[in-house]
């Protein structure tokens, strides 16, 4: 079965980037890219993992996700967040929010990939090393 995933990411290329990589691993991707409409997008959507980055316009994600963890149709949706900004303070704010896993630009196509199929399993992730 293909899993859906909704990318929530602003630059264009790195939406294409992960799109395309994603996809050629079998991955169906969908992506959006304005803060304020994501939690929308994600209930119309419905996807089986979302990813999502920090810095959005409109709305933050670590405020997308909290809201995702507040409600009950969204409390389990695996989310791995991606940021450019990788300091120990986000990875501990994403986790505490309820991220299942964290990501630093820039990734590996491989780690990625890894890192988000464990996510959709249910294993969890916290990828890139928090001592940087």
């Amino acid at each position: 079965m293909v899993q859906r995933v909704l990318l929530v990411e602003d630059e264009a290329n790195i939406m294409e980037a992960i799109s395309f990589i994603l996809s050629r691993a079998g991955w169906e991707v969908r992506g959006h890219a304005n803060g304020a409409t994501a939690l929308d997008e994600i209930a119309r959507q419905t996807p089986d993992v979302v990813v999502l980055d920090v810095m959005l316009p409109g709305r933050s994600g670590f405020d997308i996700l909290r809201d995702l963890r507040a409600a009950p149709q969204t409390r389990s949706l695996p989310v791995l967040m991606l940021t450019a900004k990788g300091q120990a303070k986000d990875r501990e704010t994403a986790m505490s929010l309820g991220a299942d896993a964290f990501l630093t630009k820039p990734f590996s196509n491989s780690e990625l990939v890894e890192t988000l199929t464990r996510v959709v399993s249910g294993e969890g992730a916290e990828a890139s090393d928090p001592q940087g």
